[in-house]
């Protein structure tokens, strides 16, 4: 309940902005309990990095490893869910990597390695299916697929904040176009 909780709260406001009193009063758990699940919030915020991390490679395995679509399509349909979510919540909420990345300056440094290890799994998920798509013809030989994947990435995360700021799913269909655009070029 506590991480669950966490992940909610934390996709919404940042890690910086949130105290665990917050989350402790929502799920109506006493303080003592939660050191007795983590050593501070340090750890905590590692675990939620994990647990979300974990998470979302399963929504890119159920997406990007859907043999009944085509590797792009598998990508669309990856985009057309993960708006449903964010459109869910009134675009309240982004990626809680994303948003923990740009807290960056203000987090532990142990957060640093577990969310670029985080973006790199993700990108090696993208990157696999981009492949599968060259094995087909769906893109070009030529098409650099590490590349595409971590710019996919930059790309994807820079258009859930945007969203997330004004409540609108412009600029995920935005940078989608121009993605599919990138790719139709490669």
């Amino acid at each position: 309940m506590i991480l669950r909780t966490g992940l909610e709260v934390l996709t919404e406001k940042g890690f910086s902005a949130v105290g665990i009193d917050e989350i402790l009063k929502k799920v109506d758990v006493p303080k003592g309990s939660f050191y007795h699940y983590f050593e501070s919030k340090e750890a905590f915020g590692l675990e939620l990095i994990s647990l979300y991390g974990e998470f979302f490679a399963r929504k890119l395995e159920r997406n990007f490893e859907n043999k009944a679509l085509s590797p792009l399509d598998r990508i669309k349909a990856f985009i057309r869910d993960a708006k449903e979510g964010m459109a869910r919540f009134n675009f309240s909420r982004g990626c809680l990597i994303g948003n923990l990345g740009q807290e960056m300056g203000s987090l532990p440094e142990s957060f640093r390695s577990k969310l670029i290890g985080t973006f790199n799994n993700w990108q090696d998920h993208l990157a696999a299916c981009l492949l599968e798509a060259q094995a087909i013809g769906e893109l070009s030989k030529k098409a650099d697929v590490k590349k595409l994947s971590a710019f996919f990435w930059i790309g994807w995360e820079g258009a859930v904040l945007r969203a997330k700021l004004e409540h609108s799913e412009m600029a995920l269909d935005t940078f989608t176009q121009y993605f599919f655009e990138v790719l139709a070029a490669s």
